[in-house]
């Protein structure tokens, strides 16, 4: 009996933890998302800048964002934007697809990119937060 309580307190406080977490990647995402603001905007008020608005990325085609003239490499790349894809193309964006016109060496870490993933995420494509 004892053991099954253990048990169960370590699941509940695993749990507890874990979406202390995401709050603190999502947080810690903001501060990366400092390296982007020179070109992008996310939030209710959104538009797009050098880069586009970055509202709604999660599941969104890329190269669609209305008002924004991409690269066609962009347009054609075929890409819907989810944790993977932009987790790869954060990395290396130039390599992720050639010929786009995005200017930026990458972030290569890997913690830092999935914080900056989970802060953009979070954004619908009106710009709330979900």
């Amino acid at each position: 009996m004892k053991t099954s309580s253990l048990s169960a307190l370590v699941v509940v406080t695993s749990l507890a933890t874990a979406t202390g977490a995401l709050a603190q990647d999502a947080a810690a995402g903001k501060t990366s998302f400092n390296k982007c603001l020179a070109c992008h905007a996310v939030g209710e008020n959104a538009k797009n800048k050098v880069g586009p608005a970055l509202n709604g990325l999660e599941g969104r085609k890329s190269g669609t964002v209305e008002g924004y003239s991409y690269s066609e490499a962009n347009k054609n790349s075929g890409i819907t934007w989810n944790k993977e894809v932009f987790l790869e193309y954060i990395r290396d964006p130039k390599a992720k697809i050639p010929g786009t016109k995005m200017i930026f060496a990458g972030i290569k870490n890997e913690t830092e990119a999935g914080n900056l993933w989970a802060f953009l995420a979070q954004y619908d494509k009106d710009g709330k937060t979900k």
